[in-house]
């Protein structure tokens, strides 16, 4: 055997064939970022709960929170939330069409949520209560921002997975992808419930 057969012949491998990826490692590690998102939202909520009474001689919950606005903009969250289970329904009939039908649909809602939000935002610092003015105007804005600025995440994230679905259809994995927007846009809706009960609601109410 010449000396180039047995260099070639011992040539390490770095390149394998096979598949080592774990089927569920996607999913378990999508967890484990929502839990670590979960402590965020925590962090926010309890120093909102701490100085969320604390005005600065300025506008109170009840002066500022036109809630028939919150409720309708709740709704439109809560209605792309039931969309984007018809559009997991229709994956799973393998419907590529009608997947990317009520994934647009969840995109609207989710649009139309967040133009409610930069109106409220837009509205509260034209008339003088803007994060500066107190702390609780600044826990206010960090903590709807906050979760404003995931949901334009989950709606960027939600086009390109509909042009990858377009482009590629609903193979293996796209279907885990939208799994994992699935379990994203409905944690978004969840946070969303408590910010509407906590904030808004006993601000105006308590």
């Amino acid at each position: 055997m010449s000396q180039a057969q047995v260099q070639e012949t011992e040539k390490p491998q770095f390149y394998l064939k096979e598949d080592h990826h774990p089927e569920h490692s996607t999913m378990l590690g999508f967890w484990l970022y929502l839990m670590s998102d979960s402590l965020i939202f925590a962090v926010l909520f309890a120093t909102h709960g701490v100085v969320g009474r604390n005005y600065a001689a300025g506008p109170a919950p009840a002066d500022l929170f036109d809630l028939n606005l919150i409720a309708i903009n709740t709704a439109m969250l809560l209605f792309s939330s039931i969309t984007y289970g018809f559009a997991m329904l229709q994956m799973e009939r393998n419907a590529k069409m009608e997947t990317l039908f009520w994934l647009g649909v969840t995109g609207v809602f989710g649009a139309i949520f967040l133009a409610l939000e930069l109106y409220e935002f837009y509205h509260l610092i034209h008339e003088g209560a803007g994060p500066t003015r107190s702390a609780f105007l600044s826990s206010f804005f960090t903590l709807v921002g906050t979760h404003g600025l995931h949901v334009t995440f989950g709606i960027i994230w939600l086009i390109t997975l509909m042009v990858q679905v377009k482009k590629h259809g609903l193979n293996p994995e796209n279907r885990r992808r939208l799994m994992c927007l699935s379990m994203f846009w409905h944690f978004l809706d969840v946070i969303w419930i408590g910010v509407f009960s906590f904030v808004y609601l006993l601000g105006v109410l308590g």
